[in-house]
């Protein structure tokens, strides 16, 4: 039994390994930000070669904790962008007061979107949700001199105590009804009762806003807007991340006796999601929420996925969610690259920046042609498997507003592109230097980008770990 916990746990044991590490280094003595990242980078990098090995199927605490190789595998995905994170923003790291409360802060996060991929029942879900957003709106406000951090924390934390509380709304609904919070037991007790649907759009409104869904979006931009840029990628890439994977399980498992019901939601919640982010992201002039409003409208092409309710329908958010890990870091790193030695934020700011930077500029054009999806980068595979995975309902109207909004999307991405490359600027960006760290991210990266794509067995073998759940 004790085997079985190290074993099964593996994941959750790291961090807190790593979690108390730098509690007794911030305790027992004071270690230079020169040498504690490349510490903390490390033991990030370790965790994550750590996590692709000795992973099994199985339970704890009565059924509590479940995993299994997709859920290892999901977790494997997070570990590996909190690697990048750690490499991409060293410059900010490193010149931070409290680089080890910070990371302390993340860990505990990751910890929480961990445990929340392998909950078995609600109440481990709802704290492990808890666990993942609380010390992310502490690190909103990590610019702690900037009168906007503070109200972007602030936005954050009246957001998730509103979804919080609606989530423990439905919860205690779908109880009250069932009389069972186990997703095991669940699925034989739902009947699609008006007070069953009720309950569930409780939790699924819960999900909207963890999600940025549409019309659950409205505090997005301002935190991302706000918070360092650092914390941004956490909340766009991690956040979200882990969040659409234990959607794929809340509604796949859980509610798969409802399935007619929440396609309907979710396929009208899909469009409206690609719509505005779309629209919204054609006049924005702030490069973080430029990619907040982009980083909605990849939702609303996550969710045509998962309203397929099929082995496909995962396999290609797992997949997407990977290719997006690699392509949203590479422009949020370039950002913080830019923003952090010249303090410049709009996209006119980056008018001829090839002229100057040639390497970013190459990453950050890799970077938004996977988010609109041209070949040959991975972005391309991703969302042609999400829609494909989408269309197996044959609602082809559906799969033809989602191919739409990828034309659209292809205008504001290229916006960006031509500026950099093609615009003429009086006095552009001069030089960005970059840490070594930073430009190794970068170049992962854009490996990642090209790769991911390329290496067909990647897919093969993430929908054969769906297929075995």
């Amino acid at each position: 039994m004790l085997n079985d916990f190290f074993v099964l746990m593996k994941a959750e044991l790291l961090i807190a390994f790593i979690l108390f590490l730098l509690l007794i280094i911030k305790v027992g003595w004071e270690m230079k930000n020169e040498r504690l990242l490349p510490l903390v980078q490390t033991l990030l990098l370790a965790n994550f070669i750590a996590s692709f090995f000795y992973n099994y199927e199985g339970n704890l605490f009565g059924g509590m904790y479940y995993t299994n190789g997709l859920m290892a595998f999901q977790k494997s995905i997070l570990s590996g962008g909190i690697y990048l994170i750690s490499l991409l923003f060293a410059d900010w790291l490193k010149k931070s007061e409290h680089l080890p409360e910070f990371i302390i802060l993340l860990l505990s996060a990751v910890m929480g979107m961990f445990f929340m991929i392998s909950s078995g029942n609600f109440l481990l879900f709802f704290l492990a949700l808890e666990l993942s957003t609380l010390p992310i709106a502490a690190m909103a406000n990590f610019d702690l001199e900037k009168k906007i951090a503070s109200e972007a924390a602030m936005k954050m934390i009246l957001s998730s105590a509103f979804s919080s509380g609606i989530l423990l709304f439905g919860i205690s609904l779908m109880y009250g009804i069932t009389g069972a919070i186990a997703f095991d037991a669940m699925p034989t007790l739902l009947d699609g009762s008006p007070l069953q649907v009720l309950a569930f759009v409780f939790l699924f409104t819960a999900f909207g806003f963890k999600l940025s869904i549409v019309p659950f979006h409205l505090w997005t931009a301002d935190v991302y807007e706000g918070a360092p840029i650092a914390v941004t990628a956490v909340l766009s890439v991690i956040s979200k991340g882990s969040i659409a994977f234990i959607l794929l399980t809340t509604l796949y498992k859980v509610f798969a006796p409802m399935h007619d019901t929440w396609y309907n939601l979710v396929m009208i919640l899909s469009i409206a999601t690609m719509i505005v982010g779309n629209l919204f992201a054609l006049r924005q002039q702030n490069i973080k929420r430029f990619l907040a409003f982009s980083s909605i409208a990849q939702v609303g092409f996550i969710l045509v996925a998962i309203s397929s309710n099929t082995i496909d329908g995962i396999a290609a958010v797992v997949y997407f969610v990977l290719i997006y890990v690699f392509s949203n870091l590479a422009a949020f790193g370039v950002a913080a690259a830019i923003s952090q030695q010249t303090g410049k934020e709009r996209i006119d700011d980056y008018k001829a920046l090839y002229q100057n930077n040639p390497f970013i500029s190459w990453i950050l054009a890799l970077a938004l042609f996977s988010l609109a999806g041209i070949p040959p980068t991975a972005g391309f595979f991703g969302k042609l498997f999400l829609i494909t995975a989408g269309a197996a309902k044959g609602n082809y109207l559906f799969i033809i507003i989602a191919a739409l909004n990828l034309i659209i999307s292809l205008y504001y991405y290229l916006r960006v592109i031509r500026s950099v490359f093609m615009d003429k600027n009086v006095q552009p960006i001069e030089k960005i230097m970059l840490q070594p760290s930073t430009k190794w991210g970068m170049l992962l990266c854009g490996a990642g980008i090209i790769l991911v794509g390329l290496l067909s067995w990647i897919y093969d073998y993430i929908i054969q770990l769906a297929g075995s759940v």
